[in-house]
C-alpha cells in the first residue's frame, strides 16, 4: 500500500464501550479499545489515548526519517506525550493542547545537520499536521436496513 492509497479501518462493538478495530487491507492484528470506567471497563486504550499515541508516534517517526535523511544513524528515540482534557464552552470534553517530548539517544553534537533537521521534521508528520490543520470529518449514519438517517452535513434525512 502506498502513502496515497485510501486507508480503511473497521470497528465493531464488542460490549459497552469496547470496540474491536480491524485495520482493513493489512495483516495487522485487531486492536481492542475501551473507555475507562465508569463508562467502559478499561479493556484497552480509549480514543483520546489513541489520538495522542498517533501524534507522538508520527512525530518520533518524522524525526527519525529526518535524521536518517541527513546521513545520521541515530540510536533509539523516545517519545512522550501528555495532554489534559478540558471542557469547552459547551461543557464537552476536548483535548485543546498536547505536549510532545522527543528524546534523542545521543548528544546533539553527534548528529549531522541537526539544526536543519529540527527546523523541518515536524512538516513530515502526517498525523500532527493533519490534526493541527483540523481534519474535516464527514459523517453518515445508516440504520440496520442500510437507510441513511444522518448525512455528512450533520442534518437528519427524511
Amino acid at each position: 500500500m502506498s502513502i496515497d492509497s485510501p486507508i480503511h479501518v473497521t470497528l465493531e462493538q464488542e460490549g459497552d464501550y469496547a470496540f474491536r478495530i480491524v485495520f482493513d487491507d493489512t495483516a495487522l492484528a485487531p486492536l481492542l479499545t475501551d473507555e475507562p470506567s465508569p463508562l467502559g471497563h478499561d479493556r484497552g486504550p480509549n480514543p483520546s489515548r489513541m489520538l495522542l499515541a498517533a501524534v507522538a508516534n508520527c512525530m518520533a517517526a518524522s524525526l527519525l526519517f529526518s535524521l536518517r535523511k541527513y546521513g545520521n544513524t541515530p540510536g533509539a528515540l523516545k517519545a512522550r506525550i501528555s495532554a489534559t482534557p478540558q471542557r469547552d464552552a459547551g461543557g464537552r470534553w476536548r483535548i485543546p493542547t498536547a505536549r510532545v517530548e522527543l528524546q534523542l539517544a545521543d548528544a546533539a553534537a553527534d548528529y549531522q545537520q541537526l539544526p536543519r533537521i529540527l527546523e523541518q521534521f515536524e512538516n513530515f508528520c502526517v498525523v500532527t499536521q493533519s490534526v493541527r490543520a483540523g481534519i474535516e470529518v464527514q459523517v453518515t449514519v445508516t440504520d440496520g436496513n442500510g437507510v441513511v438517517v444522518h448525512d455528512a452535513s450533520g442534518g437528519p434525512r427524511p
